[in-house]
């Protein structure tokens, strides 16, 4: 009981200090705390600050009564790589807006177009500091596949490490003809016909890799195919046949 009564006292008093300040009382400071900020940086102060500068509502030395948060905290909210944003006064008349970045999990480029699906599945506009870290989709892709099965896709490689790092990228042919792009000296691709059952499919390509890679290393191989239950087809280019 105790305790309960001295938030409550805390609280009020914090709320009445917050009330008793002068509404003529100027904004002191702003700050910024983006909370993903060691995973991510797609926002920048000077950008937030610019956007509230061009709608006339930078708020130091403003006074109280001249500020609308929820406008400013709107605001913010529509910077394209903002996902979430709260603003809020501390008693000593400093601004404080706490947000978070969107996070992108894949771009699509397709001829007179590109955007990136982030992890909400929301579209968005393609940005330059946006880059390798995202997977790569290219091809007959339209945003219900790409917000769909491409994006489920994408997350679930977000979390496989071994497949992270050696897909270059996805070429979609037709909803039932994908290819994807492994890195390295030459440009493997797997066959993997639609995207059901993603998971078994890639599990049983590591595994033969894994297990055959002495055996097929001189074969030159430049396609493997996982269609077909219980078996990888290896393909050597055409020049090697």
């Amino acid at each position: 009981m105790g305790v309960s009564l001295t938030v409550v006292i805390l609280l009020t008093a914090t709320v009445w200090g917050y009330r008793m300040r002068p509404a003529d009382e100027p904004c002191r400071s702003l700050t910024y705390i983006i909370e993903d900020i060691d995973e991510r940086q797609y926002v920048t102060p000077g950008d937030l600050n610019a956007i509230l500068m061009a709608n006339e509502l930078y708020p130091i030395g403003r006074p109280l009564d001249a500020m609308t948060l929820h406008r400013i905290e709107t605001t913010i909210a529509h910077h394209p790589m903002v996902r979430t944003a709260e603003c809020y006064m501390t008693p000593q008349n400093d601004m404080r807006v706490r947000l978070t970045q969107r996070v992108p999990l894949l771009r699509v480029n397709v001829p007179g177009d590109a955007y990136i699906i982030d992890t909400d599945r929301r579209v968005m506009q393609a940005r330059a500091v946006v880059r390798d870290s995202v997977m790569l989709v290219t091809g007959a892709v339209g945003v219900q596949m790409a917000s769909g099965p491409l994006a489920d896709f994408a997350q679930w490689l977000q979390d496989e490490p071994y497949w992270r790092q050696r897909i270059r990228y996805v070429y979609v042919a037709s909803p039932q003809m994908i290819y994807l792009y492994i890195r390295g000296e030459k440009a493997t691709r797997v066959v993997m016909g639609n995207l059901r059952n993603y998971e078994s499919k890639l599990a049983k390509l590591r595994t033969f890799l894994e297990n055959s890679a002495e055996a097929t290393r001189d074969k030159e191989y430049y396609e493997y195919d996982v269609r077909f239950r219980g078996q990888v087809i290896g393909r050597k280019a055409p020049n090697n046949q």
